[in-house]
């Protein structure tokens, strides 16, 4: 007996993957925990085990291939042990001739069932229209089942991606009706209007071949998701960004006598990992740089907690892991879990739930220098702050000029919900509390 081994649930809003890597071929034995295809999604690398045991019978995708959830890769022979129960499955049915024609019986009557089912037109829904045939795509949330609705709002709600078990029905009893399933789609896209068609269609581009020689490759999945991600954060979102320098020269003297301390409990006491302490205490003094503007309903969701993301560059693009609960975290546990995410974003082994919560992000270029630039902000987060390389300076003490080490940050931040002055005020008091660390202690 044959099973068929399909694209496991990809995860929230993640409709396809790139098969990077096939780690089976036709023949080959499979043990339950067994990796067998390495999947790309939108900023992650999945490694999927088998879930079964076996001999591969035939493989259905190569890699490059873009697949889908519930998409067969490869079908597999059943186990011997599987191949012995059936064996005892027909010879329990030779003994028993009346349960063998019982079954038989009722198999007739599933088919006759079913042939007058196709003759007879189908209830129209709701909205007066027929449903179309039951979609055969597998339900990711098996707690959908429970929920008060007719198949055609099931069906609706999976087309147009929504999870029926998340949204709240308005009839009897809860009932949830396509018209609730349109309101939940509305409030989660809430920000995502598309810009003026003048400044996202893709406009054709010149025949560059007629000047010289040219090449091309195609963009990867990643670099795809970043391109659209980007137009749509700048298009949304109103950005203002100010500028500052933080003097870390006493803090970097701090940093070098405690990194023996990080290096022991497995991480590396950095600028970065002392920064991400200091926004989330930052993020407590000042909330609406922890918001969100929910301009669907009208109003500002305020997180009271502090996920904070950190862009990364990687070989296969940018990706921003988050680190969570920053604000209940010291600086060695920081600089810890900073390293383990580092290491697995160079690894391509993030998951995508290592990638997702977020409130506030830093984007962290001094690892390859310059000055100042303006981050845009990751939607539907109020703020980022990009952080360059510290160096040393000429600056102005008490009438003289001495060399201090600077640290350059650039604040971008959403200017529907945060004034101009709050951001001096926010990028000030980080300034202060890296110049003078005591802060952290005083007021969070």
């Amino acid at each position: 007996m044959s099973k068929e081994f399909k694209v496991p649930a990809l995860g929230e809003s993640v409709k396809s993957a790139t098969v990077l890597k096939v780690l089976i071929a036709k023949g080959d034995k499979l043990s339950s925990d067994q990796p067998v295809v390495e999947l790309e999604t939108d900023k992650t690398v999945i490694e999927v085990p088998s879930g079964m045991e076996g001999t591969v019978e035939d493989v259905q995708v190569k890699e490059g291939d873009e697949v889908t959830a519930g998409q067969t890769l490869f079908t597999v022979s059943a186990a011997e042990g599987a191949t012995e129960s059936e064996a005892d499955s027909g010879k329990d049915d030779k003994e028993d001739p009346g349960k063998k024609a019982k079954q038989t019986d009722s198999a007739a009557k599933k088919a006759k069932k079913t042939k007058q089912q196709e003759k007879t037109p189908p209830d129209k829904d709701a909205e007066g229209k027929a449903p179309e045939p039951a979609s055969t795509e597998p339900d990711d949330h098996p707690s959908a089942k429970d929920v008060p609705a007719a198949p055609s709002v099931r069906r609706f709600a999976r087309e147009i991606g929504i999870d029926i078990s998340a949204v709240t029905g308005n009839g009897p009893h809860g009932r949830i009706s396509i018209d609730d399933v349109k309101a939940h789609s509305r409030k989660l896209n809430a920000g995502r209007e598309a810009a003026p068609a003048t400044q996202t269609a893709a406009q054709p581009l010149p025949d560059f071949a007629q000047w010289g020689e040219v090449d091309s490759a195609p963009m990867s999945k990643v670099r795809r998701l970043t391109a659209e991600r980007m137009v749509h954060n700048w298009n949304v979102i109103p950005h203002v960004t100010q500028f500052g320098r933080a003097d870390v020269t006493e803090m970097e003297e701090h940093r070098t006598q405690y990194k023996h301390d990080a290096e022991k409990a497995g991480g590396r006491l950095t600028l970065l990992a002392i920064l991400i302490k200091t926004v989330a205490g930052a993020l407590k003094a000042f909330p609406q740089f922890n918001a969100a503007a929910d301009m669907a309903n009208k109003q500002i969701i305020y997180r009271k907690y502090h996920h904070i993301g950190i862009a990364m560059d990687t070989e296969r693009g940018l990706v921003v892991p988050v680190i969570r609960n920053a604000e209940h975290l010291n600086v060695i546990e920081i600089a810890v879990e900073l390293t383990k995410l580092t290491a697995k974003a160079r690894e391509g082994k993030l998951s995508v739930d290592e990638m997702r919560g977020g409130c506030f992000t830093i984007s962290n270029a001094g690892a390859i220098g310059g000055d100042f630039f303006t981050p845009i902000i990751n939607w539907p987060e109020a703020a980022i702050l990009g952080m360059a390389r510290a160096k040393p300076e000429a600056v102005c003490r008490d009438g003289a000029v001495v060399e201090r080490l600077m640290l350059p940050l650039s604040l971008s931040y959403d200017h529907r919900i945060i004034d101009g002055a709050d951001g001096v005020r926010f990028m000030q008091w980080i300034i202060e509390a890296l110049e003078e660390p005591v802060k952290l202690l005083w007021e969070g």
